[in-house]
């Protein structure tokens, strides 16, 4: 029976999650390509407040046109975009599930631009292209930072006046805020780069402007990279932040008014150890040649993808840093009783327990030593899905509650499942990430068959259940 520590309010300063468990933030194309949103993106959200989450992250949300990642985002860069989220924020609210709006910018890592973007070099902390897609960059002038801090403070102001619970710097995993934090991409000779104190002024510039703009009450967290490994694909890469670097970040945040701390790792998105799990090289193969026209090293890429024989040098490379031990071992039974009859035909459960093993809580040593040099909430992400890790996570006060995606995004219910004394889904995720290369060209969902017992018509018709119902009303 899952304890019920899991189940207990988590309490920040100005705001109360009924749970531990939280929607983290994943990424769909569901809205229209100007940046205004969708009754699609209502109906997503919905699942996983109705599926019993405390809390849900959003997906990326862009404070500015020029710092998106992808059409068919919902943005937040004029005022005229809160209706909206207000319409958003209303219906999870319905579940008693809290909503908080990630702000964020893509900085360099802008995988497509779209028209408005065409032409242009993603701003950044440095002139130097991203070595994995090769995605071009442009130093922000100081007055381009500056009028990107305003940008975050706006989008804000406008998440408080849409009724949201809170918002969260998307600070990690190479966007443009990592981007100035990281040492491995920061080559910039000012003030806002060189030593760990100048790369985090511009943080620390935003979470002011912030406070400045919506008071000391509404809640504000950062996502951080715990550590950047930025040569994991790229090995004549610098290496980026330490973990080290990073707890003196947490620190200063938390001086500054940080409610809480959401702990990631990497300086790219996907990166070899986030989100934990395979890369699915055959969508690969299928769904990024909408890339091929952004970076100067997409055709390699895609190459390396499409052709059966190539496929072993990227995965060798893409591998290389499976083994970093992600949290102290943990003895944790899964019996084959646990698994659901159609799940055991292609995987039992001593082939789940391995993966559960391998790729569960990857960021969990990370936070537990942030968490041990601040006094405000530490949350974790990280191929979470064994209630039994979670609750022992929480219980020996390493962090105070996890954040989840793909795992939902296979079992919606999964918080339910645990409720009802399930230690892991019926149907657990297979850490299979083919949902993450579906998402550049289809609507984002579980696109694993064998969870679906080989039935792809069973599939597209979970996947598609985010279109109904179609239309809203601002």
């Amino acid at each position: 029976m899952v304890d019920n520590v899991i189940f207990s309010p988590l309490k920040f300063r100005h705001l109360t999650v009924r749970n531990r468990i939280f929607r983290s933030s994943i990424s769909g194309r569901f809205d229209n390509y100007d940046g205004s949103g969708s009754q699609a993106r209502i109906n997503w959200e919905e699942k996983f407040a109705k599926g019993g989450v405390g809390a849900i992250i959003s997906s990326f949300v862009s404070v500015k046109m020029r710092g998106r990642i992808l059409p068919g985002y919902a943005m937040i860069d004029r005022d005229e975009r809160i209706p909206f989220w207000r319409k958003v924020g209303e219906k999870v609210h319905e579940y008693d599930c809290r909503f908080i709006l990630q702000l964020s910018h893509s900085g360099r890592q802008q995988d497509v631009g779209g028209i408005e973007n065409l032409g242009k070099k993603g701003l950044s902390s440095t002139n130097t292209t991203d070595s994995f897609h090769g995605l071009p960059s442009q130093a922000m002038t100081k007055e381009e930072i500056k009028e990107t801090v305003q940008a975050f403070a706006a989008g804000a102001r406008r998440a408080r006046e849409a009724g949201l619970d809170g918002v969260e710097l998307h600070s990690s995993n190479g966007y443009l805020i990592n981007q100035f934090l990281s040492s491995g991409i920061n080559d910039r000779a000012d003030e806002y780069g060189g030593d760990l104190a100048n790369r985090a002024r511009f943080i620390r510039e935003i979470v002011a402007a912030i406070r400045q703009e919506v008071g000391d009450d509404f809640h504000l967290q950062a996502k951080i990279s715990g550590v950047d490994y930025n040569n994991a694909v790229i090995p004549f890469d610098k290496p980026g932040n330490t973990l080290a670097d990073s707890i003196q970040i947490c620190k200063w945040l938390e001086e500054d008014g940080v409610d809480a701390l959401h702990i990631s790792s990497g300086s790219i998105f996907p990166h070899p150890l986030n989100p934990p799990g395979f890369f699915p090289i055959e969508d690969a193969s299928r769904w990024y040649d909408i890339m091929l026209s952004s970076g100067n090293q997409t055709f390699r890429n895609y190459v390396l993808f499409k052709f059966k024989a190539l496929n072993p040098i990227f995965l060798w490379i893409w591998n290389r840093f499976q083994d970093i031990p992600a949290r102290a071992p943990t003895a944790l039974e899964l019996k084959d009783t646990d698994l659901a009859e159609d799940f055991r035909q292609f995987m039992g459960a001593a082939e789940m327990q391995e993966l559960l093993g391998k790729f569960q809580g990857r960021n969990l040593h990370d936070a537990t030593q942030i968490k041990a040099n601040v006094t405000i909430p530490v949350i974790c992400t990280g191929g979470f899905q064994q209630a039994s890790l979670v609750q022992q996570s929480i219980k020996a006060n390493l962090i105070d509650g996890v954040t989840m995606a793909r795992m939902l995004i296979a079992n919606n219910d999964l918080p339910q499942q645990w409720q009802a004394g399930r230690d892991v889904a019926e149907r657990p995720c297979t850490y299979c990430n083919k949902c993450l290369l579906n998402v550049l060209e289809n609507p984002l969902g579980c696109y694993d068959e064998r969870r679906f017992g080989g039935d792809r018509d069973r599939l597209l018709q979970e996947v598609m259940t985010v279109f109904n119902p179609g239309t809203f009303d601002v």
